[in-house]
């Protein structure tokens, strides 16, 4: 079966950044409904469609194909008289951005009586590289695609 909207895709990967470091090993499998239901990076979902299982590739994700740019609109600071007890450097809050979506923030660094946060994925800006493996292709059911993701033994759990 080829991948294509409203399929259930599940993949193994290994993803490093650009130098090389590794991000993550890619041991388990994970599941994804594939066709823009954002369940996976685009530059993922680009790669694999029309492929079968078994397809294999080395892929080498610039920002707009992996988590975005940065956007440094996202970075604040706030009094840490706002600040929640008990979050420290490296923590996430949840929060709202100046449209009114919610928003995770990161706690980058606190320097006096201020809290530096950024609302970018830890990734964003970074150029990714993806060993993929495609373990299996099925059809996805119709739950799945009203729920807009996959379920199962590598997918969603309700």
């Amino acid at each position: 079966m080829k991948i294509t909207k409203d399929t259930i895709v599940t993949i193994t990967f290994r993803a490093t950044d650009a130098q090389g470091k590794l991000l993550e090993d890619g041991r388990e499998p994970r599941a994804y409904l594939h066709g823009g239901y954002n369940n996976t990076l685009p530059g993922i979902e680009k790669a694999l469609e029309g492929q079968e299982k078994g397809f294999s590739a080395q892929l080498v994700l610039q920002p707009e194909d992996a988590f975005g740019a940065r956007d440094e609109s996202l970075v604040h600071s706030i009094p840490k008289s706002e600040f929640p007890p008990g979050v420290k450097v490296g923590g996430q809050l949840q929060g709202t951005d100046d449209q009114g979506r919610e928003q995770v923030f990161t706690v980058k660094k606190i320097k006096g009586d201020t809290v530096h946060l950024d609302g970018n994925h830890p990734l964003a800006g970074q150029v990714l590289r993806f060993a993929v493996k495609v373990v299996d292709v099925q059809a996805a059911s119709a739950e799945e695609v009203a729920h807009g993701h996959a379920h199962g033994a590598h997918g969603h759990h309700h």
